[in-house]
């Protein structure tokens, strides 16, 4: 699979989660390892630019896919993704342990809406076709499946809005 943009050719054993290989084999230790059951969020990363829980995907799975955890948002040579600089002028983290889950998803929820994907707020009314305008509510929805737990939330739905204006 490619990870970050680099190709990674990987051995791996066919029960091993992408967050374990991430974190245990590539040393990317940015998505956590928080309830292991696809609940919480905090091991969020693209795979092929689509927002998915790492706990729950087997890594042999994933050949051939373009994986992106919190490491590749922005190279060091770019400095930061709008989204985490936005996080810090919001401090929208307090412990920080969900924080590169959260960037993630919130990377894959601008682009669902700018592609036009609803959620269950989308107004009706709104066209078909079309990017989907991200309202706070939106945003929250959108954001449902990655819980933190210093209640950040707001903080979070601010700093996602500063970046989408």
């Amino acid at each position: 699979m490619k990870v970050n943009g680099e190709p990674r050719p990987l051995v791996v054993d066919r029960r091993a989660t992408l967050l374990d290989v991430l974190r245990e084999q590539l040393d990317l230790t940015g998505a956590k390892k928080g309830c292991d059951h696809g609940q919480c969020g905090a091991c969020t990363v693209l795979v092929d630019g689509r927002r998915a829980n790492g706990c729950l995907l087997l890594a042999v799975a994933q050949d051939g896919a373009e994986v992106t955890t919190v490491e590749g948002l922005a190279p060091d040579d770019e400095g930061m993704h709008p989204l985490q600089r936005a996080f810090l002028e919001r401090d929208a983290f307090q412990c920080g342990y969900c924080t590169p889950g959260q960037l993630c998803s919130a990377v894959g929820v601008i682009a669902e809406a700018a592609a036009g994907h609803p959620s269950h707020v989308t107004d009706p009314g709104q066209p078909a076709a079309g990017p989907v305008a991200l309202t706070a509510a939106e945003i929250r929805e959108r954001l449902s499946g990655n819980l933190c737990r210093c209640g950040a939330y707001p903080n979070i739905v601010d700093a996602v809005q500063d970046v989408t204006r």
